[in-house]
């Protein structure tokens, strides 16, 4: 038993030479395997024996790693640090105190992003890919990490290679490879046996984890998985780390922008404090307990549960998350790319005419196609399954020799077959690109040359027909072919053009009014496809999509990113798109400061997807497209993108509230504190008052996830803002500072309060002033009654303030060090809190005012 697991284990090192030059009984023997593939008990055992089939050696944290990990912020630390040096000397209740809430405050941010996670993962295994493999004889889908050595896999067009296989059986199979090779061209794979002496052979008959299937289909054993795979070696130097999102970047920002603030003012405190006050320790912890009050440590936790419940709201609309940051991307977006099948149109293409090249009806045309369309083994083209719907076509005398499969560079594809009229290569493609290929042209079953004249009487019809919105494939052949064994697209030469076929895919009805929502909501859309401007053009015009210009593949090789970027601008419709060209486009747009989202589904649309600051496909994509993609639809429509779109709008506006709230407040209580040191001979609030105050206020906040977001928020793409965030921080905190110091003189000057009953006295205000703030700015409705918040941030934030004015007067408080105060003093400071917030309301009137001016 011990040899056969370490047959099975030392098989996953094995080098590519043996799987490549053994034959399939030795292999199948090497891999403890056969034709049948594993059971499903043996597959769980290697499953157990030798892990998963994934590249990253991470693994899920169990539940209490989890909440550990929570103990790695840098404020958790330094709280921590503070608690032991307390203790150290002898300062044992600010020790215990500091611990509790540290404790306490961990507790809730784990528990929030716990359970925002778990809901993420939930949605996500919804569009996991999967593999297909052969169990005990019978084909099964299983999950791609759930392949183990020895598995037999099928795959077809479309397909992801999940680990990598040795060729057992292949029928015009082409892989690309192009993540593992650099090369462009798919790559064909046989069954044969390589000999150990045609190095330059030894991997045709292997197929490699990291490439996608083009065309055709294979079974293949598979004899590496993970870590162990070609990809999985050389990973750290091919995969590029996925760039930052347009949102992870503007978090990034400001979160490097709240830092030095912080340091540069905890920095200041704590030497005024100490050269003022002569007590280092008390400074210390005095400005660590500021640092925690004004840092926006829930951000974090505020993102993973707003973007949860986004991601939850999104799935009941058809709209399923893979990575939840891409939710408030989703809601920047300012240009929406897509392709136009099933988007512009119906996506229910019907074949409508073939013909020769004078649009003269010709039966030899469907044949043709119909030969081509049923022995090609690529993706299932829509057009092709319409070929497939329309007629039967007799082709039993035609037998099926070898097949050049389609690339996005050829535009074409061929088959060759051996018929009544001798061996014939039958090519099917773009017009334009075939076109090229042909030397003659055919005409009332004669040969004849092609000259200027007729090539533009066949573009004339070719252009009629697309702009009537009909979908033109050209169709060619060539006759009398030598027999060989293998034929290339070199073969594809001086052929006779037969004529046209066109497909009719009709206009989406109903679009236009989506299509103006979109435009209201500050989106554009452009149409980016590999089809002809003409047929575009209509379809655009059909849907009631404006047109600004037309851009051709051909016309953006010579331009430079800025001269292009100029004709982008203007551009509507970009046609004759091949993939690499497409993926220009989108990293153009982001680099000049746009949010761009695309939508396709296709094996050509996966550069793209990867590109876009949003990649979005379909549940019935190609595997390879699903897998580059953050979000999926289950339906390809335009519908439930703009109602995504408003989800993530609200997401981010949720977002900016905890923010606000905090640059609104926090920042002038600290201002507050600077000055308070100079002439109050105490501090102004202990530390554990502080971090109650803090703990009490991040209880509030928990809510704003559940908050309604005003309409005139989400008419427009939102983007992180780190000027919009400095001035209101420079407006509000100010503002915050002032009712402060009006406060420090009510309590001092006016009641000439004792040290205890003077920082209750500022618990309670900044306590109210801060958690109901949010009432104010939470949206820029004047009075801000016209927008209601939700019930459950009404009733934590006024709970919190609640509470909290309610602990002085309980055994909690002596705790704590507060005293009770008389009502005068709590009327006054209520009366401060009223005046407070009725200030905040004018400067916000004002403060939107002059924003709306500068822009």
């Amino acid at each position: 038993m011990n040899s056969q697991k370490n047959d099975a284990k030392n098989s996953t090192v094995s080098d590519a030479d043996y799987f490549s030059t053994a034959s399939f009984f030795d292999i199948f023997k090497k891999l403890q395997t056969s034709k049948n593939g594993l059971t499903d008990s043996e597959a769980k055992s290697r499953l157990i024996r030798f892990g998963l089939n994934k590249i990253s050696e991470k693994k899920e944290q169990g539940v209490i790693l989890e909440f550990l990990s929570h103990f790695k912020s840098p404020l958790v630390i330094i709280l921590l640090i503070a608690a032991i040096a307390s203790a150290y000397f002898k300062e044992i209740t600010n020790s215990v105190i500091i611990i509790a809430m540290v404790l306490a405050s961990v507790i809730l941010d784990f528990f929030e992003e716990h359970s925002a996670n778990n809901t993420a993962k939930k949605l996500k295994e919804k569009v996991s890919n999967t593999a297909t493999v052969i169990r005990s004889g019978n084909k099964k889908e299983i999950k791609i990490t759930e392949v183990c050595v020895g598995d037999i896999i099928f795959l077809s067009s479309g397909d992801l290679v999940p680990a990598d296989a040795r060729i057992i059986e292949a029928d015009d199979f082409f892989v690309n490879q192009s993540a593992l090779t650099g090369e462009s061209f798919p790559c064909e794979k046989i069954s044969d046996i390589a000999l150990i002496d045609q190095a330059d052979n030894t991997n045709n008959n292997l197929v490699f984890l990291g490439s996608n299937v083009i065309s055709g289909t294979a079974l293949a054993v598979v004899c590496r998985i993970g870590k162990d795979t070609e990809f999985g070696k050389i990973a750290k130097n091919i995969l590029k780390k996925d760039e930052k999102s347009d949102f992870e970047l503007g978090v990034t920002k400001f979160g490097f922008f709240i830092m030095k603030v912080i340091i540069f003012l905890v920095l200041l405190i704590m030497l005024c404090n100490s050269l003022i006050k002569q007590d280092i320790l008390e400074s210390f912890i005095f400005a660590i307990a500021i640092a925690v009050g004004v840092t926006p440590e829930l951000l974090p936790m505020i993102m993973s549960i707003t973007m949860a419940r986004g991601s939850q709201k999104m799935a009941k609309i058809g709209v399923i998350v893979k990575r939840l940051s891409a939710i408030p991307d989703f809601g920047s977006m300012n240009i929406l790319c897509t392709d136009k099948t099933g988007t512009l149109t119906e996506d229910k293409i019907q074949l409508v005419t073939y013909t020769d090249i004078f649009g003269v009806h010709n039966e030899r045309v469907f044949l043709y196609t119909y030969l081509n369309s049923f022995h090609q083994t690529g993706v299932k083209n829509p057009l092709d399954k319409a070929v497939m719907e329309y007629k039967k076509a007799v082709i039993d005398d035609y037998q099926k020799v070898e097949e050049i499969p389609f690339d996005f560079t050829r535009k074409m594809l061929s088959i060759a077959v051996v018929g009544p009229e001798g061996r014939t290569l039958i090519t099917k493609g773009a017009p334009e690109e075939v076109l090229m290929k042909c030397n003659y042209y055919f005409e009332n079953d004669n040969k004849n040359l092609l000259t200027e004249e007729y090539k533009n009487i066949a573009i004339a019809y070719y252009h009629k027909l697309s702009g009537e919105g009909y979908r033109v494939l050209a169709i060619a052949y060539k006759s009398d072919l030598p027999p060989k064994d293998k034929y290339t697209h070199l073969d594809e030469d001086k052929m006779e053009l037969l004529g046209f076929v066109s497909f009719l895919d009709p206009a989406k009805k109903g679009l236009e009014p989506i299509l103006n929502q979109i435009e209201e909501h500050g989106i554009e859309v452009k149409v980016i496809t590999g089809d002809n401007e003409f047929v575009t053009q209509k379809i655009c015009y059909d849907v009631g999509l404006e047109v600004k210009g037309v851009l051709l593949g051909k016309e953006i090789n010579g331009l430079t990113d800025n001269a292009l970027f100029a004709k982008i601008k203007k551009t509507t419709i970009f046609a004759r798109f091949s993939p690499d060209q497409k993926s220009r486009i989108i990293t153009i747009l982001r680099n000049n400061k746009n949010v761009v989202g695309y939508l396709g589904d296709g094996i050509n649309d996966a550069p793209s997807l990867k590109a876009a600051d949003v990649g979005i496909s379909v549940n019935n994509a190609v595997d390879i497209a699903k897998e580059s993609a953050d979000i999926i639809l289950t339906e390809k429509s335009l519908q439930p993108i703009i109602e995504g779109v408003i989800e993530g709008r609200r997401v981010f506006g949720n977002t900016m509230k905890y923010i606000m709230m905090g640059l609104s407040s926090n920042f002038g209580n600290m201002f507050s504190v600077l000055g308070a040191i100079f002439f109050i001979p105490f501090l102004p609030m202990l530390p554990i008052q502080i971090l109650l105050n803090n703990f009490i206020y991040d209880f509030s906040q928990v809510t704003i996830p559940t908050d309604k977001v005003d309409n005139d928020w989400v008419k427009k793409p939102r983007k992180w803002d780190l000027n919009f965030i400095k001035k209101f921080m420079y407006t509000f905190g100010p503002i915050s500072s002032v009712f402060d110091f009006l406060t420090f003189f009510l309590l001092f000057f006016v009641f000439k309060l004792s040290e205890s009953a003077f920082q209750t006295g500022w618990f309670l205000e900044s306590l109210a002033t801060q958690t109901l703030v949010i009432h104010i700015i939470r949206t820029k409705q004047i009075p801000f009654l016209q927008s209601r918040a939700s019930k459950w941030l009404v009733l934590s934030t006024f709970t919190a303030v609640a509470v909290g004015w309610l602990i002085p007067y309980t055994s909690l408080g002596k705790f704590f060090k507060f005293s009770p105060l008389s009502i005068n003093v709590l009327l006054s400071i209520a009366g401060v809190v009223i005046v407070y917030l009725f200030i905040v309301e004018i400067a916000k009137r004002i403060f939107y005012k002059q924003q709306s001016f500068m822009h």
